[in-house]
């Protein structure tokens, strides 16, 4: 510290004026290396971790053909989830979220471009071998006009909530569904086959390992959902830091997702509440990264002699 410089306790510190002992590093480098890692493997044997199966398309499809079928037909229609979200999938006008009047996803733009009708329905069904019935129900669907198709869809979509299961095999009322009850039919036989799952999946590399689209699917309808609620990993569970059950899961995560459960980020009304909480989080690692520029904050640990805590041995023996 330069001697005209007078001294300031908010920044400054005193210099050490104590008795001085050897250390070794190592050693204590170690210590704390064996100690963790006899932790680890000790909770990790006590504890393990859940082994659950992936939910596939194929899972899916064959646990629960209605929750299927529904969530097909809104695929076809344009009215799930994935359809309407907006980017980086598609650019549905007003679906991004905001941060006052800036739209982060707007800014990046669509770089993921999903076509739910063309890449979970019609796509698919296109690849399917040997079958006439199937190829003539697409042709006539492609063939016809956009208001016929949109009317074929919606009563498809609305007698669907009624179908019923026989047999292993779907059975929606009888009515004017055109080609659509056909083509449903066909894609959750592709689905229940495993044949859905792999032509989902992106093969612009060597190794198929892009698996947006087939998440996609499965998260338009409420099978997965509802796994989620039963093993408590939904967000009002503060299921971005559980694991499957009673299971520990990822603790340090737990300053992020708390905020889902505050007002004003839980109510219904406010659809940015993903946006605001990315920006709430970086302002707040903004201001732990500033900490040592901070005067006052930076003082804390010094003013609430909280190192007296930690040093305790130390001033009992200075006291002796």
């Amino acid at each position: 510290m330069a001697k005209n410089r007078r001294f300031n306790p908010d920044r400054d510190v005193n210099p050490w004026k104590g008795a001085y002992r050897p250390y070794d590093l190592a050693k204590e480098v170690i210590i704390c290396f064996v100690v963790v890692a006899v932790m680890v493997i000790g909770l990790a044997v006590i504890f393990g971790s859940p082994d659950d199966k992936a939910v596939t398309i194929q899972r899916w499809s064959n646990a629960d053909q209605v929750d299927f079928a529904t969530t097909a037909i809104t695929e076809l229609d344009g009215t799930s989830g994935t359809a309407t979200y907006g980017p980086p999938y598609n650019s549905t006008p007003d679906a991004s979220q905001k941060v006052g009047p800036v739209s982060l996803e707007s800014i990046a733009g669509v770089h993921i471009p999903v076509n739910p009708a063309q890449d979970f329905v019609l796509g698919p069904l296109s690849t399917v071998p040997n079958a006439p019935v199937l190829n003539a129900a697409l042709s006539a669907y492609n063939a016809a006009s956009s208001a016929q198709q949109q009317k074929w869809d919606a009563a498809y979509e609305e007698a669907v909530t009624k179908a019923t299961v026989n047999n292993g095999k779907i059975v929606v009322p009888a009515g004017d569904y055109g080609p659509v009850a056909v083509m449903i039919s066909s894609l959750t036989s592709m689905a229940q086959s495993g044949a859905l799952d792999t032509s989902m999946i992106n093969q612009d590399h060597f190794y198929g390992t892009d698996y947006t689209k087939s998440l996609l699917f499965v998260a338009d309808g409420t099978y997965f959902a509802n796994l989620g609620d039963a093993h408590h990993l939904s967000g009002g569970q503060w299921g971005m830091m559980n694991e499957t059950g009673s299971f520990p899961g990822q603790a340090w995560l737990w300053l992020y997702t708390m905020w889902y459960q505050v007002w004003p980020f839980t109510s219904s009304w406010e659809p940015n509440a993903d946006a605001l909480i990315w920006a709430l989080m970086m302002v707040l690692t903004l201001i732990l990264l500033l900490v040592p520029f901070i005067p006052g904050l930076r003082s804390i640990p010094r003013w609430s002699r909280i190192y007296r805590l930690v040093w305790r041995n130390h001033y009992k023996e200075r006291r002796i």
